[in-house]
């Protein structure tokens, strides 16, 4: 039997409380990192797809994921850190996580946006300790001539997906899944 003695344990909790202040994200470069990703993702998006930028006006807020890595082999898992703006200003910083089960073998990267359309569908991402894209997300990808398809700009959902930068040998990009976590970079 292990008897602890005060300055023992005092000693033990200021331990554990530094290190778990390493990595709180105070102070270090990860949201200026992750808000130059966005920008070069954005600049991206709305030069080869340039529907897109009117759709960013109409929306009310835009989650820009700069880069999602996907790998599976049976077992398969996703992550990426991306940045919530809302006119045009990074207002929280998010993670994307995914898991997934099945006949898959391969790797993936791949950049995407959620468009927020409505008031109440920002809200309620904001507000979610967990947000995961479901029923409510209309998704669009690029067609044969490089362009998003016209009807994405006249659409009624309140949360539109754009994928795109699509890169690897794992098939099929889908948000399916995958959950949004505000964190501290």
């Amino acid at each position: 039997m292990t008897i602890f003695t005060r300055r023992g344990f005092a000693l033990s909790m200021m331990a554990t409380g530094g290190l778990a202040a390493c990595g709180n994200g105070v102070g270090s470069d990860g949201g200026p990192r992750i808000d130059a990703r966005v920008n070069k993702t954005l600049d991206y998006l709305y030069t080869t797809y340039p529907a897109t930028q009117e759709l960013a006006q109409k929306s009310h807020g835009m989650l820009v994921m700069p880069l999602v890595t996907e790998a599976g082999f049976g077992f398969g898992g996703g992550y990426g850190r991306g940045a919530l703006r809302v006119d045009g200003v990074t207002v929280d910083y998010y993670s994307a996580t995914k898991g997934s089960f099945g006949l898959q073998i391969g790797a993936q990267q791949y950049a995407h946006v959620l468009f927020f359309m409505t008031d109440e569908a920002l809200l309620r991402f904001r507000r979610s300790q967990g947000w995961a894209a479901g029923a409510d997300v209309e998704y669009v990808f690029k067609d044969q001539g490089q362009n998003i398809r016209a009807e994405t700009t006249t659409s009624t959902a309140p949360v539109i997906a754009v994928i795109f930068g699509q890169a690897g040998a794992l098939v099929g990009a889908t948000l399916e899944g995958v959950k949004y976590t505000r964190i501290i970079p």
